[in-house]
Protein backbone atom coordinates (compact mmCIF):
# COMPACT_ATOMS: atom_id res chain seq x y z
CA UNK A 1 0.00 0.00 0.00
CA UNK A 2 1.17 3.61 -1.02
CA UNK A 3 1.89 6.58 1.25
CA UNK A 4 -1.31 8.41 2.36
CA UNK A 5 -1.94 11.55 0.97
CA UNK A 6 -1.93 14.37 3.79
CA UNK A 7 -4.41 17.13 3.85
CA UNK A 8 -4.27 20.26 5.91
CA UNK A 9 -7.66 21.26 7.21
CA UNK A 10 -7.37 24.95 8.48
CA UNK A 11 -10.84 25.79 10.31
CA UNK A 12 -11.81 27.52 13.68
CA UNK A 13 -15.05 25.61 13.50
CA UNK A 14 -14.88 22.56 16.09
CA UNK A 15 -17.70 20.38 14.89
CA UNK A 16 -16.65 21.29 10.88
CA UNK A 17 -13.27 19.92 11.54
CA UNK A 18 -14.42 16.82 13.60
CA UNK A 19 -17.09 15.91 10.09
CA UNK A 20 -14.26 16.05 8.16
CA UNK A 21 -11.69 15.06 10.01
CA UNK A 22 -13.50 11.51 10.50
CA UNK A 23 -14.81 11.84 7.04
CA UNK A 24 -11.33 12.68 5.32
CA UNK A 25 -9.89 9.94 7.93
CA UNK A 26 -12.04 6.94 6.41
CA UNK A 27 -11.28 7.59 3.11
CA UNK A 28 -7.52 6.99 3.85
CA UNK A 29 -5.95 10.85 4.19
CA UNK A 30 -3.67 11.39 6.93
CA UNK A 31 -5.75 14.79 8.47
CA UNK A 32 -3.54 17.52 9.93
CA UNK A 33 -5.57 20.14 11.43
CA UNK A 34 -4.87 23.44 12.31
CA UNK A 35 -8.21 25.89 14.08
CA UNK A 36 -6.62 29.53 12.66
CA UNK A 37 -3.97 31.04 10.03
CA UNK A 38 -1.25 31.33 12.35
CA UNK A 39 -1.46 27.83 13.36
CA UNK A 40 -1.61 26.90 9.90
CA UNK A 41 1.50 29.09 9.35
CA UNK A 42 2.99 26.80 11.92
CA UNK A 43 2.31 23.12 10.84
CA UNK A 44 3.35 24.12 7.51
CA UNK A 45 6.83 24.47 9.10
CA UNK A 46 6.62 20.81 9.73
CA UNK A 47 4.92 19.24 7.11
CA UNK A 48 4.09 19.17 3.51
CA UNK A 49 0.53 18.68 2.99
CA UNK A 50 -0.31 17.49 -0.27
CA UNK A 51 -3.51 19.29 -0.89
CA UNK A 52 -5.01 22.02 1.76
CA UNK A 53 -8.86 23.00 2.98
CA UNK A 54 -9.11 26.41 4.25
CA UNK A 55 -11.44 27.97 5.85
CA UNK A 56 -11.39 31.67 5.20
CA UNK A 57 -13.40 33.52 8.49
CA UNK A 58 -10.84 32.58 11.01
CA UNK A 59 -9.37 34.35 13.49
CA UNK A 60 -6.07 35.56 14.39
CA UNK A 61 -5.08 35.41 10.52
CA UNK A 62 -7.98 34.33 8.31
CA UNK A 63 -7.62 32.52 5.13
CA UNK A 64 -6.99 35.12 2.80
CA UNK A 65 -4.02 36.05 4.29
CA UNK A 66 -2.50 32.23 4.92
CA UNK A 67 -3.89 32.20 0.76
CA UNK A 68 -1.52 34.75 -0.14
CA UNK A 69 1.44 33.85 1.98
CA UNK A 70 1.11 30.18 0.50
CA UNK A 71 1.11 31.29 -2.85
CA UNK A 72 4.47 33.79 -2.41
CA UNK A 73 6.29 30.80 -0.64
CA UNK A 74 8.23 29.16 -3.25
CA UNK A 75 7.86 25.54 -0.80
CA UNK A 76 3.99 26.28 -0.55
CA UNK A 77 2.97 27.68 -4.12
CA UNK A 78 2.24 24.42 -5.58
CA UNK A 79 0.53 22.79 -3.12
CA UNK A 80 -3.46 22.89 -4.18
CA UNK A 81 -5.67 25.23 -1.99
CA UNK A 82 -9.47 24.55 -1.40
CA UNK A 83 -11.44 27.16 0.10
CA UNK A 84 -13.95 25.94 2.03
CA UNK A 85 -16.08 28.72 3.59
CA UNK A 86 -19.90 29.75 4.10
CA UNK A 87 -18.97 32.94 2.23
CA UNK A 88 -20.48 33.12 -0.78
CA UNK A 89 -20.13 36.49 -2.61
CA UNK A 90 -19.18 36.28 -6.52
CA UNK A 91 -16.89 39.17 -5.72
CA UNK A 92 -15.07 36.61 -3.16
CA UNK A 93 -15.06 34.06 -4.61
CA UNK A 94 -13.35 35.72 -7.68
CA UNK A 95 -10.72 37.02 -5.47
CA UNK A 96 -9.98 33.71 -3.91
CA UNK A 97 -9.24 31.69 -7.56
CA UNK A 98 -7.45 34.96 -8.59
CA UNK A 99 -5.08 34.84 -5.53
CA UNK A 100 -4.22 31.16 -6.38
CA UNK A 101 -6.92 28.85 -4.90
CA UNK A 102 -8.02 25.90 -7.03
CA UNK A 103 -11.04 25.48 -6.13
CA UNK A 104 -13.97 26.93 -3.90
CA UNK A 105 -16.70 25.15 -2.09
CA UNK A 106 -19.34 26.75 0.06
CA UNK A 107 -19.75 24.39 3.32
CA UNK A 108 -23.77 24.29 3.17
CA UNK A 109 -23.58 23.28 -0.61
CA UNK A 110 -21.59 20.04 -0.37
CA UNK A 111 -21.68 17.02 1.81
CA UNK A 112 -18.26 15.62 3.47
CA UNK A 113 -18.17 13.10 0.50
CA UNK A 114 -18.80 15.66 -2.29
CA UNK A 115 -15.75 17.53 -0.68
CA UNK A 116 -13.75 14.16 -0.80
CA UNK A 117 -14.40 13.80 -4.57
CA UNK A 118 -13.32 17.15 -5.30
CA UNK A 119 -10.14 16.45 -3.19
CA UNK A 120 -9.49 13.09 -5.21
CA UNK A 121 -9.60 14.86 -8.41
CA UNK A 122 -7.24 17.42 -7.52
CA UNK A 123 -5.07 15.32 -6.28
CA UNK A 124 -5.13 13.33 -9.59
Amino acid sequence: MGKKNTILLIEDDAFVSDVYQTKLSHEGFEISMAENGIKAMERLEKITPDIILLDIVMPYMDGKEVLKRLKKDKKWENIPVIILTNLSQKEEVEELLEKGADDYLIKSHFTPSEVVGKIKSLLK
